[in-house]
């Protein structure tokens, strides 16, 4: 594990603090979901990036797909 040193202006520290003993969780721990979160985002635009790039030029065959499980292509 890393131990990491960051800068908060005292007001954004003090928010933070009441906020994590309202959750009954340690600033530690609540930073940690953030960052979790946070980078969970990153990976998801990654992956849509990915699967966007793959599609390109498959549009009408995606379309054509999407009718037919609605069942409008019968």
């Amino acid at each position: 594990m890393t131990a990491l040193t960051i800068r908060l202006p005292e007001d954004k520290y003090e928010r933070l603090k009441t906020l994590a003993k309202r959750r009954g969780i340690s600033v530690n721990a609540q930073l940690n979901e953030l960052i979790a979160l946070l980078l969970s985002d990153h990976d998801t635009e990654i992956r849509f990036a990915l699967h966007q790039k793959r599609g390109r030029g498959k549009s009408r065959r995606g379309l054509a797909l999407l009718r037919q499980a609605a069942g409008k292509d019968r």
